[in-house]
Order: structure tokens, then C-alpha cells, then sequence
């Protein structure tokens, strides 16, 4: 004959029931309850202040995120094979808000260019997007080029001939000025040089004809007359250059290319937390004081939710997936 459960036993069963419905809501509730790690997977090489642009941004943003959130955020740099290393860590670390990464455009190219990542990028979710840094076309003054149309001109006239400078194969500068080769319909020979530092030197010293840069490392040679800028990558012209046109005021419609940085999280954070988490970010974004830092750098605050940041960055992979197999890039 069947047991028969007493009273004090549906008691305890539905008791059980309950907590484990409500278990995710007050981890939630409780979250942060311990330090927040905020791992920064690149360290950009650029001739500005310590630390590269995405350090800097993670530093800002980190030590105000921490005082919204009442607990520490620390920042753990973790570079290595393009940003992969970092992003592959963040990728495997439990969805719980703890582990963050601060994402740039590398989230986005390294799917593809690379043959085996060591994560899936359906690993990985958008928080927010909380700013964008343009490139810039540069060409040396010496040149005689003062607009994008000479260069297109003479890179037409010239197939082969005229070359450009990168900071490496697979990069966002690389990638940049291979979508210029697209939408311009030239053939521009591409020289990488290790890092951004050695590509500027090559170009005040007439070794290459053009290369495109974030404007940040740019700005200080744009502003003394070494270099030349024709023009910004992004939709809008930016703020440190309100002169210069974008690429698609001159003539490339629809061109739009930007350093973005932002936080991501291991995909499945639970709704509460990442919802917490967007909020407080907005808030540090809007803070006049983080804005103003920003655009000292030459980056201009640009929030995004986590929606509108993932519809942002599947756009930017495909338009990256389209330049990489025109320029047939690909690492391993």
C-alpha cells in the first residue's frame, strides 16, 4: 500500500519549492556581494598616456562602477593572441556578474579572421556599449594630398604603387583601410608594422603614402601639422576634429567604423543582474566628469543597452566578416 505523505512533509516539500524558485531572484538581489573582476583583454600600443585606450577606459569606468555598486571592481589585463586570451576567459567564467570583460572591436574581427578561436562568440553577451574612438585617414602633409578624392585619384592612377602602414595584420587599422580598398575600389599595398607607434613613424617619415589610426594616438601629430587627416571613420564628425569630414560626407556613404569599447559578460547573466548592472554603467557614463575624460581622449560617450549594443555588434562582425574575405585575411 502507498505511503500517504503527512501534512508536515507537504510542508516541507512546497518550503524546498519555494526557495528554489526564489533562489536566482535573491541571488539577484544580493548581487554585488564580493569584488567584480573586469578583465581587459588588450593593451593597445599607442603613443599616449600609460596604459592603452581600452585600459584607460576600463580604469575610468571601473573605479566609478565600483562606487554605484558598492564593492570593488578590479581591473585584471589579460592580453595576448588579439584580445582572444582575455575574452576566452571571460567566456568560461560562471554567468554570475562577477567576471566581466571590457569589450572593443576585437570581439567582433576575431571571428573573422581567425580560424580557431578559443571560445564561441555565442559565449559572450553585451552589457552595454558606453563610447566610441574614430579612426583616422592620415596621409603627411608633404604628400600633397588634402582630400580623400586626391587620394583615391592617385591610388586609381597609380594601382599597386601606393601603400599604407597598420599596426598589424587583423587589426581594426588593418581592417579599416582594407573596407577604404572595398568602397574606393583601389589597390593599396598593405605594410604591417608591430604596433601603432611604428606605423606613425613610417608615415612622417615617408616610408608609406597613407594609414588609418584611432584618432587618440593621431591627435597630438594632426594638431602640430605632421600629419594630415582627411577624414574620420565614424557616422558623425568628431568632437577633437570638428573640421574634418567623415568618409562618408566624402563621398563613401554608409562608411562608418569605430574603436567602441563596452562591457560584456559570459552569456546567460541573469536578468536582474545585467539589468543592475546596464543601469549603473549609464549612470557613470553620464557623469559629466567621465564624459569629459573620455573626450580628452578623443573618445565620445555613446551609451547603448544591451539590445541595442548587440544589433550594433552583429553588424560591425558582419561588415568585418565581408572586408575579411575580400582581403582574404585569415590566422590562425
Amino acid at each position: 500500500m502507498p505511503l500517504q505523505p503527512t501534512k508536515r512533509t507537504l510542508m516541507r516539500a512546497t518550503a524546498g519549492a519555494l526557495l528554489l524558485l526564489a533562489a536566482p531572484l535573491s541571488m539577484a538581489q544580493a548581487w554585488p556581494a564580493r569584488p567584480i573582476r573586469l578583465v581587459v583583454p588588450i593593451r593597445l600600443v599607442v603613443p599616449f598616456p600609460p596604459g592603452g585606450l581600452i585600459d584607460n577606459m576600463a580604469r575610468l569606468v571601473g573605479s566609478r562602477l565600483s562606487q554605484e555598486l558598492g564593492q570593488p571592481v578590479v581591473i585584471d589585463n589579460k592580453p595576448g593572441a588579439g584580445g582572444n586570451v582575455g575574452a576566452a576567459e571571460v567566456a568560461r567564467a560562471p554567468a554570475d556578474g562577477y567576471t566581466l570583460l571590457m569589450a572593443s572591436p576585437a570581439l567582433t574581427i576575431s571571428p573573422a579572421i581567425y580560424k580557431n578561436l578559443p571560445y564561441q562568440p555565442s559565449q559572450l553577451a553585451p552589457v552595454a556599449l558606453l563610447g566610441r574612438v574614430p579612426n583616422v585617414l592620415l596621409v603627411n602633409p608633404a604628400s600633397g594630398i588634402g582630400k580623400v578624392q586626391d587620394l583615391v585619384g592617385r591610388a586609381k592612377a597609380k594601382p599597386g604603387q601606393l601603400n599604407y602602414a597598420s599596426n598589424g595584420n587583423g587589426t581594426s587599422l588593418h581592417l579599416s583601410a582594407e573596407l577604404f580598398k572595398r568602397r574606393s575600389e583601389t589597390f593599396i599595398t598593405h605594410v604591417p608594422y608591430r604596433g601603432a607607434a611604428a606605423a606613425i613613424t613610417a608615415l612622417l617619415s615617408g616610408e608609406v603614402d597613407m594609414m588609418f589610426d584611432n584618432l587618440p594616438s593621431a591627435i597630438g601629430q594632426i594638431q602640430a601639422g605632421k600629419l594630415r587627416a582627411l577624414a574620420v571613420t565614424t557616422a558623425q564628425r568628431s568632437s577633437a576634429l570638428p573640421d574634418v569630414p567623415t568618409l562618408a560626407e566624402a563621398g563613401m556613404e554608409g562608411f562608418n567604423v569605430s574603436a567602441w569599447f563596452g562591457v560584456a559578460a559570459p552569456a546567460g547573466l541573469p536578468a536582474p543582474v545585467a539589468t543592475r548592472l546596464a543601469d549603473a554603467l549609464q549612470k557613470v557614463v553620464q557623469q559629466p566628469e567621465v564624459a569629459a575624460a573620455m573626450q580628452r581622449q578623443g573618445a565620445d560617450p555613446a551609451f547603448m543597452d544591451a539590445a541595442s549594443a548587440a544589433a550594433a555588434l552583429n553588424a560591425d562582425a558582419a561588415q568585418w566578416k565581408q572586408v575579411a574575405v575580400f582581403a582574404k585575411i585569415q590566422l590562425d
